[in-house]
């Protein structure tokens, strides 16, 4: 994975590349369970929608390791 991404002329690290497009399909994902009304089975909204970002920027750190080697 290539540690910086130029983005015309400035450096962005690429984790924070990674990071944003986590946010963006972590909300749009929040979006698709609360219309399907899955948080009212979840105990702690706050703590899944914490671990369903972390587990989204894992999954996208590990497709962008595959795909750089």
């Amino acid at each position: 994975m290539p540690s910086e991404i130029d983005v015309y002329g400035v450096f962005v690290p690429s984790l924070l590349v990674l990071m944003l497009l986590a946010f963006g399909l972590t909300a749009v994902l929040r979006g698709l369970l609360a219309r399907f009304g899955f948080y009212r089975r979840v105990w702690h909204r706050s703590l899944f929608n914490a671990c369903l970002y972390i587990i989204m920027l894992g999954a996208l750190l590990a497709l962008a390791q595959r795909v750089s080697s």
